[in-house]
């Protein structure tokens, strides 16, 4: 690796607030609130994290148990939180997060594995959601999405995550009847979509950026883009499987607008393995699309290597990382 993202947010418990890179990086979190430690496993009452989640104000949660906390319905996040898995090992099944009209949210080293029911996502961020940052976390095994980003949510980085088992991996932008949702900005970098079956993601009107991500062994497409979507792909590596078909064009009606439209996907200095195919339309509709520089200036990237795919083998999802002293309370 020539060099890490964020490689210092370990140091301290709050210095990873407002370290993330991308349309995510004003996401503080928890920042200015007291600890809320999470003392037990239950899906509710004193010391569960639903209850931590509860709590009125800013809060930095963390964990002093590790296991299996079997949800029961989804987990609301209010604004101004940190849920901070670091030091333990939590992985949450039966339903998922649910960030609804709040801003300010950190989600670090959690697992989400085996969300059942309609609807269920691992992390559903709508309506009116920003300023959000997914770090390290794992995810598997959802009925719906492992991550679904629709109905106006917009500011959202998604970094070293790691997806597998599963087939609708990540939605943003939920309907063409939605176009509210052409604020969506999304950045998606670092992560590993390990054999998942499609959308890397599958985006509707808004912008997303992905940058040294890698994705492996899909059975439909790596990424879609759908109407008005603008994808601007950059140094990642798609390796396919029995599938060639990396990129992925829908077209739909904009509910405001006469005729139906796909969208479009710059492709610069991706590594296409085992016959993924490339882009073959990047110089369509080139001068629409944006560029990430006129958002931020800056973001931690290499040139897409075999040194770059065992990294990211290795450091995606939950990780076994201490946590960070806490240097107030």
């Amino acid at each position: 690796m020539a060099s890490l993202p964020y490689s210092d947010v370990d140091n301290a418990l709050r210095a990873i607030a407002g370290q993330a890179e991308g349309f995510g990086r004003l996401a503080i979190g928890g920042l200015h609130g007291p600890l809320f430690p999470v003392t037990s496993l239950s899906d509710n009452g004193p010391g569960s994290l639903r209850e931590a989640c509860r709590r009125p104000g800013p809060g930095w949660i963390v964990f002093e148990v590790s296991g299996v906390i079997q949800l029961s319905s989804y987990l609301n996040v209010g604004s101004y939180k940190t849920i901070d898995g670091r030091g333990e090992r939590v992985k949450l099944r039966g339903k998922g997060l649910r960030l609804k009209e709040c801003e300010n949210v950190i989600i670090c080293n959690m697992e989400f594995e085996g969300g059942r029911g309609h609807d269920v996502d691992g992390i559903q961020i709508k309506p009116n959601s920003k300023h959000i940052w997914i770090d390290r976390c794992s995810f598997k095994d959802y009925d719906d999405g492992l991550i679904d980003i629709t109905r106006g949510s917009t500011d959202i980085t998604v970094s070293r995550c790691y997806f597998a088992q599963h087939d609708k991996t990540m939605l943003i932008g939920a309907d063409p009847s939605h176009v509210g949702d052409r604020c969506i900005r999304v950045t998606i970098h670092h992560c590993f979509f390990d054999g998942t079956r499609q959308r890397h993601p599958r985006l509707r009107f808004g912008k997303v950026h992905l940058y040294n991500n890698y994705t492996r062994n899909w059975d439909v497409y790596a990424v879609c883009a759908s109407v008005e979507a603008q994808i601007y792909s950059q140094c990642n590596i798609y390796e396919a499987g029995k599938k060639k078909k990396t990129f992925e064009f829908y077209t739909e009606k904009a509910a405001d607008r006469e005729e139906a439209m796909s969208g479009l996907i710059r492709s610069e200095g991706d590594l296409f393995l085992d016959g993924a195919q490339p882009c073959l339309l990047t110089a369509i509709g080139e001068a629409s699309l944006f560029h990430p520089s006129e958002y931020y200036q800056t973001w931690t990237m290499e040139a897409p290597s075999d040194s770059l795919k065992h990294f990211l083998q290795i450091c995606t999802g939950w990780q076994p990382i201490p946590r960070p002293v806490s240097h107030h309370n």
